[in-house]
């Protein structure tokens, strides 16, 4: 559905006409852009708005279908670029990601927005404050929206930060060292770091285009000169982001690796001290099972102190073995 249509001229805002036509139009004859935002649109609502701006038949499909990569993409026309906004949930410590895809052209703009994370209200509302940079057309609304994405970005990753210091307290916990839990926890933060990075790390290639530092930065078209600084600010702000979430990526294995180890550890010790505690009860078993085999003619077998003779045998080697495993760590 259209979310929200209006035209902008010298930065200011005026509301577009009903027909999307007479608004691309106006836009033109006025020396503005025209920006419309759609929320998950059906084939038939984005019917119109393909007809109306001449986009090309691919990035429609891309923009109806969704689940497509951060991307650029140049055609006649118009730019296509997708981003991929995550959203942290604090109730679940979950991070789940949506997507915006921008057609940008001369004069007119158009949002489409798939998932439930980064609205684009604040950053159309944001954007009207500031006439000067809205004055450029559609190139400072794809840097708005970049910017806003990236910043948010940050956000998340210092969010996921604060969630693999706890899983680090967990795991190296001196008298438990996490519970059978812990790995489960470790496994399912990897996954959370690996969807924040197919979201995050795609993205440097389109805005260092944006910018005019990427191999195919200068033939990008429908971008302002004087916003390509603003686009390397972005990409700075998105490589923080990169290396974050690669030393997220880094920490978090090797905090399995150290839970993993710990818990080989711990298995170790139980079993020597099922060994231990075996060797033990060993002892007395084979004394008691040779005098327990009900012969007339053995050794010893009438002696009147014979039989705690062999109680206090028993003891003594029961106690030498405890000392020497606990001596050496097994109990």
């Amino acid at each position: 559905m259209i979310v929200d249509c209006a035209i902008y001229r010298h930065g200011h805002r005026t509301e577009g006409p009903e027909d999307l036509s007479d608004a691309l139009d106006e836009a033109r004859a006025a020396g503005g852009f025209v920006w419309i935002g759609l929320y998950e649109p059906s084939e038939h609502e984005f019917d119109l708005v393909t007809r109306e701006f001449d986009l090309h038949p691919l990035a429609v499909e891309d923009a109806l279908k969704a689940h497509q990569r951060p991307k650029l993409e140049v055609y006649d026309d118009s730019l296509f670029m997708v981003l991929k906004p995550v959203v942290y949930e604090a109730e679940s410590d979950a991070v789940s990601s949506g997507e915006i895809m921008v057609f940008s052209g001369d004069c007119f703009v158009v949002t489409v927005r798939h998932g439930e994370g980064s609205p684009l209200a604040a950053v159309r509302h944001r954007l009207e404050e500031e006439p000067e940079m809205l004055d450029k057309g559609p190139t400072a609304v794809l840097y708005a929206i970049s910017d806003a994405v990236v910043d948010h970005y940050l956000d998340v990753a210092t969010e996921l930060q604060a969630d693999l210091e706890e899983l680090e307290t967990e795991v190296f916990q001196p008298e438990r060292g996490g519970s059978r839990y812990t790995a489960s926890r470790i496994y399912t933060f990897k996954r959370q770091v690996l969807e924040f990075r197919r979201a995050t790390g795609p993205l440097a290639v389109p805005l260092s285009r944006l910018a005019g530092t990427g191999a195919l930065g200068a033939g990008v078209p429908f971008v302002h000169d004087k916003a390509r600084p603003f686009f390397r600010d972005v990409g700075d702000h998105l490589l923080r982001v990169n290396d974050s979430v690669e030393a997220l990526d880094r920490l978090v294995s090797d905090i399995l690796s150290a839970h993993l180890a710990q818990m080989s550890v711990r298995q170790n010790d139980d079993m020597r001290k099922i060994s231990a505690w075996a060797a033990m009860a060993a002892v007395p078993t084979m004394i008691a099972g040779i005098y327990g085999m009900n012969f007339d003619h053995m050794p010893e077998l009438h002696w009147l102190w014979a039989y705690p003779a062999v109680i206090l045998l028993m003891a003594v080697f029961e106690v030498l073995l405890y000392r020497t495993f606990k001596q050496r760590g097994w109990l």
